[in-house]
């Protein structure tokens, strides 16, 4: 092994730092940048825009935001609403809560609203992962800074985490996830386990209140890692295994105290539950077309072709020019790569699991039996996984496999010119060393200090002619450049009435009573009323809601289970008629109502108020015209508790 010891810093050696810190800073300003693109179809009327694609998904994130401020602001358990499917309430951490956003940004919701807060977390969460993502390539996998802007602007923006921007901002919260691997990977680094395990296990308990599902794919992820290099390298993965076994150990163990009584809390605490609506997940596999498709929202893609394919996720959409390109690099860096030999089966194997229990192809469901088919659908964790993000440790493969491969390129330059070109060092990243370049980092700035290993002979490189450069390059644009993505479509929704703004409903919703929305919200129906209670931050109680909490069984289902009124809004919803109505039907809207703690019933505007306010008005008699509202008072109806 060769290691170049570390320079002193002078004069004549500032420069190239100087020049690697402006390569930082440009690259971490070029992801914001595209952080704003991608969001700006949201900008254009921030308050008034929401996802066209999932908005439902878009409101709750809004909602959201607001629990985080509303819980800091009364020092209420963040773990627990009851400001949402009242009077049972919501169990967050068996949601996708975010707690670990909302919760330290609370003071900037108090001050720009949800609505702000969603769109500039959106944008600033893919920036923020593209630029950690190139921290670690940087720093521990590529020479060239180039190769790791790539590399991190395809994992922070790639087809997959874009499209699920759509709505989903904790599928695009990954900035913690390549701290995580890096640490994992350090782990088994001398007299450093106590450290390392330490900050292992404070990342780890912080992702969880983030996003525990990718900490799992990440999780999985670094086992596939670990066995494939123990594998290849199996001696010197013994000769670590002690120290490596203690890290992990500490980490675990720390991140376990941190995090047992949320985890606890998530699958015992109230509205807890098991499973989610018998598996239903379990078969959204990937489709065998979906890998060489090209994704909606990006300059190749097109909204006809999910019509057929991937009209619930779009997790790998790699289309056929990356898939080429990741074969041929494949192809050329396995043998002389330990990094690639791993990135390759990790790519294989999670693909592969992603296709779930039967293979689907262009549309079309075969009876061809996927790696699920193999799987019972009620397994703890597994029933409520969908297979096809799995491509997304596919998708992470694939970003530092173009890093490689754009050092790679870069190296024959490098190789050219010689040891000038490079302070001396020799070989390039991605040649085979052995495990000490897995298992330790640099956190240098121009790849001083790094251990090489093997250096490969450097006789006749300079004949290498440039254009094999070029065709590298062009390449590797000619890949990425159809994937660049496309803001973000939006679609405009409704304000709350103003009788929900300005505060004028308080004198009608006292202390412990709930104000009741027409529609009462829900996963299908109800998107503008869920909206009330998020942009007033929560200031009342509403029933019902868009959440995963337990059916009358104790399984898991979206929504709250549906009362006899609340089913007899949405079918009228939906039929754009009111049914004949009976006096049961009158005497279970009582009851619903007193069960709600209802104090008034609430119905604005909306494109079916006129089907709405008749079937209320046969239920509750004639509503009083309130500011920009129908409002029904049933305080006299429900007696207080």
């Amino acid at each position: 092994m060769k290691t170049v010891p570390e320079p002193v810093a002078t004069p004549s050696s500032r420069g190239p730092h100087r020049r690697v810190a402006r390569a930082d800073a440009l690259a971490i300003g070029a992801y914001v940048l595209l952080g704003v693109f991608v969001c700006l179809n949201y900008w254009a009327d921030v308050h008034n825009r929401v996802s066209s694609h999932l908005p439902t998904d878009h409101s709750w994130f809004e909602w959201l935001f607001s629990h985080g401020a509303y819980s800091l602001r009364h020092l209420e358990n963040p773990l627990f609403t009851e400001r949402q499917n009242a009077p049972d309430g919501v169990n967050m951490m068996a949601n996708t809560s975010l707690l670990g956003v909302t919760l330290p940004l609370a003071p900037l919701t108090w001050l720009l609203g949800p609505q702000v807060m969603y769109a500039l977390y959106l944008g600033a969460a893919l920036a923020a992962t593209a630029g950690t993502s190139y921290w670690m390539l940087s720093r521990h996998l590529v020479r060239s800074r180039a190769a790791a802007f790539v590399g991190g602007a395809f994992l922070g923006f790639a087809p997959g985490v874009v499209h699920h921007a759509n709505g989903q901002p904790n599928f695009v919260s990954n900035f913690l996830l390549p701290l995580i691997v890096v640490r994992v990977f350090r782990l088994a680094e001398p007299g450093r386990w106590r450290r390392n395990g330490i900050v292992l296990g404070l990342l780890v308990a912080y992702q969880i209140f983030i996003n525990e599902e990718m900490l799992l794919l990440t999780a999985m992820a670094c086992l596939v890692i670990v066995v494939a290099y123990a594998v290849m390298r199996p001696r010197a993965a013994w000769a670590r295994a002690g120290t490596f076994a203690a890290g992990l150990g500490l980490g675990g163990a720390l991140a376990l105290a941190l995090a047992a009584y949320p985890i606890w809390f998530q699958f015992n605490g109230p509205q807890s539950y098991r499973g989610l609506q018998g598996g239903v997940f379990h078969s959204w596999g990937e489709d065998l077309a979906a890998f060489v498709t090209f994704p909606r929202d990006s300059l190749a893609g097109d909204e006809a072709v999910e019509r057929t394919i991937g009209l619930t996720e779009q997790n790998t959409w790699f289309g056929w020019p990356l898939v080429i390109l990741a074969v041929v690099a494949l192809v050329l860096l396995v043998r002389r790569s330990l990094v690639a030999r791993i990135l390759a089966v990790l790519a294989v194997l999670f693909s592969v699991a992603a296709l779930g229990p039967k293979i689907r192809i262009d549309g079309e469901v075969t009876e061809t039996d996927g790696p699920w088919a193999y799987i019972p659908p009620d397994v703890p964790l597994v029933e409520m996984m969908m297979p096809t993000r799995l491509a997304l440790v596919t998708t992470a493969a694939l970003g530092v496999l173009l890093a490689l491969a754009w050092d790679a390129v870069a190296d024959l330059r490098r190789r050219q010119d010689g040891p000038a070109a490079t302070g001396g060092r020799e070989g390039p990243a991605t040649e085979d060393r052995d495990d000490t370049e897995a298992t330790e980092g640099r956190d240098d700035t121009a790849g001083e200090g790094r251990p090489i290993e093997g250096g490969q002979d450097r006789e006749g490189a300079g004949r290498r002619p440039a254009w094999q450069r070029v065709v590298g390059y062009a390449a590797i644009a000619a890949a990425l450049l159809p994937l660049f993505p496309r803001p973000l479509p939006a679609m405009p929704v409704a304000p709350p009435p103003s009788f929900i703004t300005s505060g004028a409903w308080r004198p009608y919703v006292p202390e412990g009573r709930t104000l009741v929305p027409v529609p009462i919200p829900s996963n299908v129906h109800g998107l503008s009323t869920l909206r009330w209670s998020a942009l007033t931050q929560h200031a009342f109680p509403i029933p019902g809601g868009y959440f995963i909490g337990p059916n009358l069984d104790g399984d898991g289902v979206f929504g709250a289970p549906n009362r006899p009124t609340s089913s007899l809004i949405y079918s009228t919803m939906d039929a754009g008629t009111v049914p004949p109505l009976t006096a049961e039907n009158r005497r279970q809207a009582v009851e619903d109502l007193r069960f709600w703690r209802a104090s008034v019933v609430v119905l604005g505007a909306h494109p079916r108020e006129a089907v709405l306010r008749e079937l209320m008005t046969g239920l509750l008699g004639e509503p009083r015209r309130v500011d920009d509202v129908w409002l029904w008072d049933v305080r006299p109806l429900v007696p207080p508790a």
